[in-house]
Formats: structure tokens, sequence, C-alpha cells
């Protein structure tokens, strides 16, 4: 199992995430990653996405997801977009088109980001 920080783009690690409206049966989490990580992934066949200069890896799994505080207790409440989080994931097989598969197996919340009510001063 390898493990990698970053910053959370997207959660979906409560309940299954949608496409299209409908479930794909799969929990996620999408992380903007630091240059050297990015890098790492890449040379590992991983492929990324990039959101305004940064990079982007989406984890899955189908099954739910443990999650830890900075002490490594278990983590209650909800994941919030910017928190900065350390995730152990496996890699799966390469594959020509689609690079190498990374699912998630446990997720560690170094960083709880403030929830941002989305309204600002609207």
């Amino acid at each position: 199992m390898a493990v990698l920080e970053g910053n959370v783009a997207f959660a979906n690690l409560d309940e299954h995430e949608e496409y299209q409206g409908q479930s794909t049966g799969k929990y996620s989490l999408v992380l903007s990653l630091e240059p050297a990580d990015a890098d790492k992934l890449a040379n590992q066949g991983v492929k990324l996405r990039e959101y305004e200069g940064t990079a982007q890896r989406k984890f899955s799994t189908k099954y739910e997801v443990p999650m830890y505080d900075a002490d490594g207790n278990d983590f209650t409440g909800r994941l919030t977009r910017g928190s900065k989080v350390r995730v152990q994931y496996a890699e799966g097989k390469p594959h020509p088109v689609h690079g190498t598969s990374t699912y998630l197996s446990k997720v560690k919340v170094l960083e709880l980001a403030e929830p941002s009510d989305g309204g600002g001063d609207f």
C-alpha cells in the first residue's frame, strides 16, 4: 500500500458518488497534489487531471473508508473541501488507455478546513 498527502477537492465518503443522476456504487475522494507527489504518481502510470494549474487525482473504492483524525482516533464529522489529508491507497493493474487505477483504503485527516457557507456576501 502506498501513502500520499494532499488537499481535498471533492469528497464522497459518507455516501456513494453520483454521475448523471445515478449512483456509481463507489466512495471517492479527489485530491489536489503537490508537484512532487503528482510526478511520483505520473511516473507510476497514474493519469492525473489539472485544475487551475494544480494536479488532481481521484481515489475510489466500493467499500466504506476508515477515517482517522491526526491523533489516529476515529474521525467524526464531515470532511470538508480544502482539508489536508493523508491517504493510503492500492494501485490496480496498469491499463494501456486509462492508466493505473488508485483504490482508496484509509484516510487520515491532518487539518480540517473550515466549511464555507458558499454564499459569502451575496
